[in-house]
């Protein structure tokens, strides 16, 4: 059984500064026992359920290859601005949250710059799912 993802969570990106907290809406008002609302696959909306994580260092964003290039070549990070266009996966297979299925802890999303987000911490271990 896996973990479900709640308000809090801890989530970082491989190209970004460290982890950061995730932001869940209490939309479903499917709450834990803190109450904390429980994230959803859908729960990717850049800089309000996905942080910035400092700075990028991808060199797939474009800010960070300009910079780059104008510093001869030597990795100059940007700020971080996460493009996530696609839902965090895997997730639960028979729990859903308003009709969206639960996120839990091994999710994980992608960000358009080449980022992987992943979960570092659910922010609850009380509430599983499969």
């Amino acid at each position: 059984m896996a973990n479900c993802v709640c308000n809090g969570a801890k989530i970082s990106c491989n190209f970004g500064d460290g982890p950061k907290s995730m932001v869940v809406l209490p939309l479903a008002m499917t709450t834990t026992e803190n109450t904390k609302a429980l994230a959803v696959a859908t729960d990717t909306i850049p800089m309000l359920n996905i942080p910035s994580f400092g700075q990028c260092k991808s060199l797939a964003n474009p800010m960070v290859a300009s910079a780059t290039a104008a510093a001869l070549g030597v990795l100059t990070p940007q700020p971080c601005i996460p493009v996530t266009p696609t839902p965090w996966s895997p997730t639960a297979q028979k729990l859903k949250i308003g009709k969206i299925p639960a996120l839990i802890d091994s999710s994980q999303t992608l960000c358009i710059w080449g980022g992987q987000i992943k979960i570092d911490d659910p922010g609850q271990t009380k509430i599983t799912a499969s």
